[in-house]
């Protein structure tokens, strides 16, 4: 007599990860100071196998402009700007422990996580090109001295609170439960944020969840953004002129006095 085939071992199951922001549009005023974003989740796994969380908040792709130090007629000077098109504004990591303990190389270099592995756009292939006046160089694929340049620009955004990583920042706080915390210092950019919440187990990526994180000005700080974005000359001209104004009315007030 025919019998129906046994049921696929249940220890095939996936994991999977839920996760939720507590915060999705942080709103910038004249006394933003930074904020605190917390992620929270579960793991979903019926089998309970020892897993690893990895966050991941990526902030909006800018242009960096860097210059190095150069010695000539014994003097030490900046040389041409060289521009990055291509590293994010703001990234930061928190993991359950150090990622190098989580998984490989070949798998962290595969997802870009971490600051080790974070893909910046560079150098090869440099052009000139001329804005508002100024040259620059701008640098758009890998080079031969793609990491000297790279360095730098992590060890810029690095002290300036853009850049970070938190090989303790993930914690379980139940069974399956776990949070971090992600800060934006004041600095932080504006415009639209990713932030990726990574499942791990026996050093691979199981599972995966996106939720986005929105960084905007409001009132008259958003009138002044769009302003300075849509009209660069016309805001260059009206602050000039502003500066000028103040500068004559605190002359003549002193005069006076």
């Amino acid at each position: 007599m025919d019998t129906a085939p046994p049921p696929p071992a249940a220890s095939a199951a996936p994991a999977a990860v839920s996760a939720a922001l507590t915060e999705t549009n942080v709103r910038v005023t004249s006394g933003f100071r930074g904020a605190g974003i917390v992620v929270y989740g579960a793991v979903l796994d019926p089998h309970d196998r020892p897993s690893d969380v990895v966050v991941v908040v990526r902030g909006p792709d800018q242009p960096i402009r860097i210059a190095r130090k150069v010695r000539i007629a014994g003097l030490w000077l900046n040389s041409r700007p060289v521009v990055f098109q291509g590293a994010p504004g703001f990234y930061m990591t928190a993991s359950t422990r150090p990622l190098d303990q989580i998984a490989g190389f070949g798998t962290l270099r595969r997802l870009g996580l971490g600051l080790d592995h974070l893909a910046i756009n560079a150098p090869l292939e440099q052009r000139t090109e001329t804005r508002y006046g100024v040259r620059d160089v701008v640098v758009s694929r890998l080079g031969a001295d793609y990491l000297d340049w790279r360095r730098a620009v992590l060890r810029l955004k690095e002290k300036a609170g853009l850049y970070d990583a938190d090989a303790a920042g993930v914690r379980f706080v139940d069974k399956s439960l776990f949070r971090a915390e992600i800060r934006l210092p004041a600095e932080a950019p504006i415009g639209r944020y990713q932030a990726e919440i990574r499942l791990f187990q026996n050093g691979q990526e199981v599972a995966v969840r996106e939720r986005d994180l929105i960084v905007e000005k409001v009132g008259a700080e958003r009138a002044l953004h769009q302003f300075s974005q849509n009209r660069p000359w016309t805001y260059g001209i009206v602050s000039v002129l502003i500066a000028l104004g103040s500068g004559w009315a605190a002359s003549a007030a002193f005069r006076r006095s």
